[in-house]
C-alpha cells in the first residue's frame, strides 16, 4: 500500500489544475507524487507532470488517508482501489450520489489518461492501462454511461468477464435492448464490439476489444 502524501505534497496536488490536472512543484515533490502513482511525468517535451487518476481522487478528497500505488483508478474505500462494477459482486457496493461522483471522476481520470498518453492527445480510443486492464477499463465505461450492473442474484443487468481471447473480454445482459445497449455504449467509448450467441445456451452476448486506431 502506497505511503500517504505529506502536507507539503497535499498542497501540490491541491494547487493542479482542475481540469488537466497538471502540477507545478519542485522536481523532488514532482518526482514524490510520480513514486507514489499519484502523478506521471509526460513523455513529449516540456515534459509537465500531471495527476494520475488516483493523484485527482487525493485533490478531489483532502481528508484522504492512503493513496494507492500503480497506475490504478482512484480508490472507492480505505480498502483498496476503485472498482468499477462488472456485475454480479457480492455484496455489491453501495449506490447513490457519491458512487455516481466516484465512477465519473474515474472515468474523467481516465480520458485524461488517455489524452496524456496517446501522442496525438486522443480521448476516443483506450490507452495502455485498459489494455492490461480489459474487465475494469469496459466495465467502468458501461457504469460510467449509466448502464445498470447485474446484482449478486443474477437477473438483468450486464456481467463483464474475461474471455481466453486476447484483448477481449465478454459482456452477458438478458434483455436484448439492455445488451444493444451495451454495445453502443462500449463503441462511443472506443471498443469494437461484435454480438454473438452461445452455442449451447443460446443466449446472447458482447465482445469488446479495445479499438486501436
Amino acid at each position: 500500500m502506497a505511503l500517504s502524501p505529506t502536507a507539503a505534497q497535499r498542497r501540490v496536488i491541491a494547487a493542479a489544475d482542475p481540469v488537466t490536472g497538471r502540477l507545478k512543484g519542485t522536481e523532488a515533490q514532482l518526482a514524490a507524487l510520480v513514486k507514489r502513482g499519484l502523478a506521471f511525468r509526460h513523455p513529449r517535451p516540456p515534459h509537465d507532470h500531471f495527476l494520475t487518476p488516483a493523484g485527482h481522487r487525493i485533490r478531489e478528497d483532502p481528508a484522504r488517508e492512503e493513496a494507492p500505488s500503480g497506475d490504478e483508478p482512484p480508490s472507492s474505500d480505505a480498502g483498496g482501489v476503485f472498482a468499477a462494477r462488472v456485475g454480479g459482486e457480492d455484496p455489491a457496493p453501495a449506490g447513490g450520489p457519491a458512487r455516481l461522483r466516484e465512477v465519473l471522476s474515474a472515468w474523467q481520470g481516465l480520458l485524461e489518461l488517455r489524452r496524456m498518453t496517446h501522442s496525438d492527445g486522443a480521448t476516443d480510443r483506450p490507452c495502455g492501462w485498459e489494455r492490461t486492464h480489459l474487465v475494469p477499463a469496459a466495465a467502468l465505461a458501461l457504469e460510467a454511461a449509466g448502464c445498470r450492473p447485474a446484482g449478486p442474484d443474477g437477473g438483468d443487468g450486464y456481467r463483464v468477464r474475461a474471455t481466453p481471447q486476447p484483448e477481449a473480454v465478454a459482456v452477458y445482459e438478458p434483455d436484448g435492448t439492455a445488451l444493444r445497449a451495451c454495445a453502443a455504449t462500449l463503441e462511443r467509448a472506443g471498443w469494437q464490439v461484435g454480438e454473438h450467441t452461445e452455442p449451447r445456451t443460446r443466449a446472447r452476448y458482447l465482445l469488446a476489444s479495445p479499438r486501436k486506431v
